[in-house]
């Protein structure tokens, strides 16, 4: 049964399935001119082409919310067939593509559990934890003059990417970082 929300409460990440097609909401703007009704000014994210379109929609207007599945899923590998995750209770592994997780991928460590967004039984999406352990591959090393409050220095994790830490992180410490903003957080215990 389909399930219809005003796109007036309508949120960025909410999926939505408009002329057809599945949508990720990317921005919506509530507006209220002097005259006349409120509209949502949206911008969205075709799931399957990937393309973007920007649409006007009346506050009260209904639109069909797409219902999606979680399934809790461990990262194990990549190859040339795409990213290989394991369903932790029927141990099904399936393999998804870079451009399923866009930047997702910065923070996938082998061994880590996400959750995949499933529609219909396709997956379309994956919800990372909120925060993730990783190591340290490469930094510069540390400055005895440097204080713990002082500016922090580059450093490379273990899946690519690049984040500020503290001068006192060195090669091979594991860190706490923060998915939703991509900072680090604190040393890892």
């Amino acid at each position: 049964m389909a399930s219809y929300v005003n796109a007036g409460s309508l949120r960025v990440g909410n999926m939505i399935i408009y002329n057809k097609q599945l949508w990720r909401v990317m921005s919506i703007e509530t507006v209220k001119p002097g005259k006349g009704g409120a509209y949502a000014q949206l911008k969205l994210r075709n799931i399957a082409q990937g393309n973007q379109t920007e649409t006007r929609l009346r506050t009260e207007e209904k639109v069909e919310r797409a219902t999606l599945e979680q399934a809790e899923m461990e990262y194990l590998y990549e190859d040339s067939a795409g990213l290989c995750f394991m369903n932790t209770e029927t141990y099904e592994q399936i393999f998804l593509s870079g451009d399923i997780l866009s930047n997702a991928r910065e923070y996938l460590a082998p061994n880590t559990k996400v959750s995949v967004e499933l529609h219909d039984g396709v997956p379309i999406g994956i919800s990372l934890p909120k925060v993730v352990e990783l190591t340290i591959t490469q930094t510069d090393p540390m400055l005895k003059t440097a204080t713990v409050t002082g500016s922090g220095k580059q450093a490379t994790l273990e899946t690519g990417k690049v984040i500020t830490v503290p001068q006192f992180i060195d090669v091979g410490q594991k860190v706490r970082v923060d998915t939703a903003e991509g900072k680090y957080l604190e040393r890892a215990k």
